[in-house]
């Protein structure tokens, strides 16, 4: 693990806006903490918190009304609450990771293509990639006589293994996880938790929101409880607004 972080969040608050009610919600506020190299973090709080909103506003997928996301990328250290969405579109690529529990299901496309896409993205030769692709299909316990068929048929458990497979088919610097065991059977959750780890040991840093957070307790180095104020990775004096 390098001393300098990876990640350092600085004063992050988001605040949605209710137009026609002329009022705001504030998901968080002033949420500031490190994150290093190879690091497991785990966000906590009560159901409606903010912890799914807080991963969004760090992918980029919401913008902050407050603060700051500075990433030590591979191309120079860049503000994610700031950068441009070409920038941010370009880290996606090559750089950050984000697994929800729900599968955008293309029509008409099969499963071990959905999986393969982000490695042929990346360069690697068709043949292989399907080949990685079928090996993280299986790990994760997806049928060989579904590898062909589209995920848009499967139920909701077997799209989300889908899902799994192709978002960490391919590893990334920083890895945002969004409740990714919802739905799972035991045999896939133990298949996450074994590449997890393995994406650990090799230096991804990760944040994770998990509604069962034993399945993961052996890979957790600190915890953020989003029911407090947190500054500097340290738990303070209880929010007094409304949370999402």
């Amino acid at each position: 693990m390098t001393t300098t972080p990876l990640l350092r969040v600085e004063g992050l608050t988001k605040t949605f806006r209710i137009y026609h009610l002329d009022s705001a919600l504030h998901a968080f506020e002033d949420v500031s903490f490190d994150l290093h190299e190879g690091e497991f973090l785990l966000l906590r709080g009560h159901n409606g918190a903010g912890k799914s909103t807080l991963l969004r506003t760090i992918w980029r997928s919401y913008l902050p009304v407050g603060g700051h996301v500075w990433y030590r990328s591979g191309h120079g250290e860049i503000d994610l609450a700031n950068a441009a969405d070409v920038d941010i579109s370009l880290l996606r690529r090559e750089e950050i990771g984000f697994v929800t529990q729900f599968l955008n299901a293309r029509p008409r496309v099969a499963a071990q293509d959905i999986v393969a896409e982000p490695l042929r993205l990346a360069g690697i030769a068709q043949d292989e990639a399907l080949d990685q692709a079928r090996h993280w299909l299986d790990q994760f316990g997806v049928r060989p006589e579904l590898w062909r068929a589209y995920p848009s048929t499967f139920s909701g458990g077997e799209q989300q293994k889908v899902n799994l497979a192709r978002a960490l088919i391919l590893p990334q610097r920083l890895l945002l996880l969004d409740e990714p065991t919802a739905s799972l059977d035991a045999g896939a959750r133990e298949a996450l938790v074994r590449r997890l780890s393995d994406l650990k040991a090799h230096g991804v840093a990760i944040i994770g929101v998990f509604h069962h957070p034993g399945d993961v307790a052996a890979l957790i180095d600190r915890e953020i409880n989003l029911n407090t104020k947190v500054v500097a990775d340290q738990l303070t004096k209880e929010e007094d607004h409304v949370a999402l």
